[in-house]
C-alpha cells in the first residue's frame, strides 16, 4: 500500500539517507514525549482530582455509570435490579514508595491519554511522505478517526468495562472467611489495562482497513470466523461483568457492532481492489 518508509525526500527535495531518517524520527518522537510530558505536568498538579475523582471513580458506589444504570432500571420497572448498595473494596500500599511511585504512573498514563492525538500526528508525520498521493487521498481524516475511536475506546473501557470489572472482583469470593484486600498498585495496572486495552482495541476498523488494503484480510474471512468472534464477545463479557442479561448485553452490543463495522470496511476495500485489478476494456 505505502511506499518504503526509507524512501523519502527532504524538503530540498534530495534522497535522504538512513541517518537522516533516524534523525527525523527522532526528533518526532522527542516532540510527541514532550507532549506527554506537558499532559503529565498537568495531571500531576491536579492529581488530588485526577486520583481521587477519576481513577478512584469507579469504585465509588455513586459513579455516573452506576448512578445512570439505577435510574434506567427504575424507568424499566425493574426496580434496584441495576442499582449497587456499596461496594467492599478496600485498597492497601505494602510499599513504602509504591503511593509515591504511582503518583507518576498516573500522570503518565494521563498524559500520554490527553496528547494522544498530538502523538499519533507526529508518527502520522513521520509515515505520510511514503505515501503516494493515491494513498494520502484514501487517508484524508485519518488523524480525527483514529482519535475519535481512540477516545471512544478509553470511555468504553472507563465507563462500563471497569466498573464491571471493579465491582465483580471486590465481590467475588470462595468463602466468607476470605476478605477480598488489594493493593493500590494491582486495582491501577488492572484500571490501566482495561481503559488503554479498549482504547487499542476499538482502533479494529482501521487496523483491518489497512490490513485489507494489503491483502492480508478479507470480509469473507472474517465472515467465516464471525461466529467465533461473538463468542470470543460474550465470554469477555461474562467475565467482567455481573450475571446478568442486561449487563452483558451492554458489553457485547458495541464490541459485537465494532466486529460488524470491521467487516463492511473490509467488503468495501476488497471490492475496490477488485475494481482496480479489473482489465481497462471492463472497467
Amino acid at each position: 500500500m505505502a511506499k518504503s518508509l526509507f524512501n523519502r525526500k527532504s524538503a530540498s527535495g534530495a534522497e535522504m539517507s538512513f541517518v537522516d531518517h533516524l534523525e527525523a524520527l527522532r526528533w518526532h518522537i522527542m516532540r510527541a514525549l514532550l507532549a506527554i510530558l506537558v499532559g503529565a505536568i498537568v495531571v500531576f498538579i491536579y492529581m488530588d482530582f485526577f486520583f481521587g475523582q477519576v481513577v478512584m471513580g469507579p469504585a465509588n458506589k455513586d459513579f455516573i455509570t452506576y448512578r445512570i444504570l439505577c435510574a434506567t432500571s427504575h424507568k424499566l420497572g425493574m426496580g434496584n435490579a441495576l442499582c449497587l448498595e456499596d461496594i467492599n473494596l478496600k485498597l492497601i500500599s505494602t510499599e513504602m514508595s509504591s503511593q509515591f511511585m504511582m503518583s507518576f504512573t498516573i500522570a503518565f498514563i494521563g498524559g500520554f491519554i490527553i496528547a494522544f492525538p498530538f502523538v499519533f500526528w507526529e508518527f502520522w508525520r513521520f509515515v505520510k511522505p511514503a505515501l503516494t498521493t493515491k494513498e494520502l487521498r484514501k487517508t484524508r481524516g485519518v488523524i480525527f478517526w483514529v482519535s475519535l475511536l481512540f477516545f471512544s475506546g478509553v470511555s468504553f473501557g472507563y465507563f462500563l468495562i471497569a466498573p464491571y470489572t471493579v465491582n465483580f472482583f471486590a465481590a467475588y469470593t470462595l468463602s466468607p472467611l476470605i476478605a477480598n484486600t488489594f493493593t493500590i498498585s494491582d486495582y491501577i495496572d488492572n484500571i490501566v489495562s482495561l481503559v488503554l486495552g479498549t482504547g487499542i482495541v476499538f482502533q479494529l476498523p482501521l487496523v483491518v482497513y489497512f490490513l485489507a488494503k494489503v491483502g492480508i484480510l478479507t470480509a469473507d474471512f472474517l465472515r467465516t470466523y464471525r461466529k467465533f468472534a461473538v463468542v470470543i464477545i460474550l465470554v469477555i463479557a461474562a467475565v467482567i461483568t455481573p450475571p446478568d442479561v442486561v449487563s452483558q448485553l451492554i458489553v457485547t452490543v458495541p464490541l459485537w457492532l465494532l466486529y460488524e463495522i470491521s467487516i463492511s470496511i473490509a467488503a468495501r476495500v476488497n471490492k475496490e481492489a477488485e475494481k482496480d485489478t479489473l482489465p481497462e476494456e471492463w472497467s
